[in-house]
C-alpha cells in the first residue's frame, strides 16, 4: 500500500481508491495453494474452466472418495462484497476443506471476476457461465467430476455475495433454456448479502452500520436504484422475487449479530409464503452470538462446525419439510 498517494475513497474494510485511479485491496488478497490438506484429508486442485475470460475453479474432494460412490456436487460462490477474496483465499480454502470433510461432497469453487476491474454484473455473468460449464460435456469429462460427482444431486452454496448470486442463478434458471438441462436439488445461502434503501428490523436502530453497508453496494453497483437495485434487493420493483425458483429446497443461515440478518429472515419468510404447488421448501438456521461470515474467519470453532453439519445434512438429505432451527 502506498501511503504517499492521495486517497479519493475508502470503502471499509475492503478497498482504498486513490485519486490517480489506482487502488489497494485491504483484505482478501492472500493466496493458499491447492493440494492435500493434512488435517481434513481433503484434496483440491485448480482448473481453468472458461479460457475466453480466464475464469478458473478450485475443485475439492475427500481423499477417500471412490468411483464406486458418487457424491453430491456443490457449486460454491465465495463472498467479499464483490470486491475482495478469491478461490485461493486461505480463509475460504480452510473453510471449504472443513465443509467437504463434514459433508462428503465434491465442491467446485468458482473464481468470478471482481469490482473494480470488472464492474457488475460481470460477477453474475461469470457465475452463470460457470453453471453453463457444469452442464457441458467438458465438465462431465473432467476426471474428478466424472469419477466422483453426482450431477443429479447438484447444489449451489455461497456466503454473503456468493449467496446473493446463488439466488439470482436459480431465478435465471427458472426462465432460461439452461433450466431444462441443469436441475438444482437445492441452494445453501449462508448469511446472504441482500439489502434495501428502507431499513428493516435491527437496521432501524443502527444507522451507522446501515450507512456503511449502503456504501458497499453503491460502490460496486452504480445505478439509479441504489440499494433497491434488483441485484441486491430481491423484493424491489423489477426484481424476480422467489416464486417459481428453480430448485427443490433452500437453506438460509443467519447470525444474530449480523446487520444483514433481517434480510435473510425476510428472504426465508418470502420463500415460505411463495405460491404454487411446486413452491420451494425453505429451512432456516439462526446462530446466536456470531457476526457475518464468522465461519470463514474461524472454521474450527464449535459454531462453525454446527454450521457445516447443517449444510452437510441439507445436501445429503432428500427431505423437503419446511422448518427452522
Amino acid at each position: 500500500m502506498d501511503s504517499s498517494k492521495e486517497v479519493s475513497l475508502e470503502i471499509f474494510p475492503y478497498i482504498r481508491v486513490y485519486k490517480d485511479g489506482t487502488f489497494d485491496r485491504l483484505a482478501g488478497f492472500e493466496i493458499a495453494p491447492p493440494g492435500l490438506d493434512p488435517e481434513t484429508r481433503v484434496e483440491s486442485k485448480d482448473i481453468l474452466i472458461l479460457p475466453e475470460t480466464g475464469i478458473s475453479a478450485r475443485i475439492y474432494r475427500p481423499s477417500s472418495a471412490s468411483a464406486a460412490t458418487k457424491l453430491p456436487l456443490v457449486i460454491y460462490f465465495h463472498g467479499g462484497a464483490f470486491i475482495i477474496a478469491s478461490i485461493a483465499d486461505p480463509k475460504y480454502h480452510a473453510s471449504l476443506n472443513a465443509l467437504v470433510a463434514e459433508s462428503n461432497v465434491v465442491v467446485v469453487s468458482v473464481d468470478y471476476r471482481r469490482v473494480p476491474e470488472h464492474p457488475l454484473p460481470t460477477a453474475y455473468e461469470d457465475s452463470w457461465a460457470a453453471l453453463q460449464w457444469i452442464a457441458s460435456e467438458e465438465a462431465q469429462c473432467e476426471p474428478w467430476l466424472r469419477d466422483h460427482a453426482d450431477f443429479d444431486r447438484l447444489f449451489l452454496v455461497g456466503d454473503s455475495g456468493g449467496a446473493n448470486m446463488s439466488h439470482h442463478l436459480a431465478m435465471r434458471l427458472r426462465d432460461d433454456v439452461l433450466g431444462e438441462r441443469v436441475k438444482l436439488s437445492g441452494i445453501g445461502m449462508i448469511q446472504p448479502y441482500f439489502w434495501g434503501e428502507t431499513p428493516i428490523g435491527a437496521e432501524k436502530a443502527d444507522p451507522g452500520r446501515k450507512a456503511l453497508v449502503d456504501s458497499w453496494w453503491r460502490y460496486v453497483c452504480v445505478s439509479g436504484k441504489g440499494c433497491d437495485d434488483p441485484l441486491i434487493n430481491p423484493f424491489a420493483d423489477g426484481a424476480p422475487g422467489v416464486d417459481g425458483m428453480a430448485c427443490e429446497k433452500v437453506l438460509v443461515i443467519v447470525s444474530d449479530k449480523d446487520i444483514l440478518r433481517d434480510r435473510g429472515r425476510l428472504y426465508y419468510e418470502k420463500l415460505v409464503e411463495s405460491s404454487g404447488a411446486a413452491a420451494t421448501a425453505a429451512e432456516i438456521m439462526e446462530i446466536e452470538g456470531e457476526d457475518h461470515v464468522f465461519h470463514i474467519f474461524d472454521p474450527s470453532c464449535e459454531k462453525a462446525k454446527r454450521l457445516f453439519k447443517r449444510v452437510a445434512s441439507f445436501v445429503n438429505s432428500d427431505g423437503d419439510a419446511r422448518k427452522g432451527a
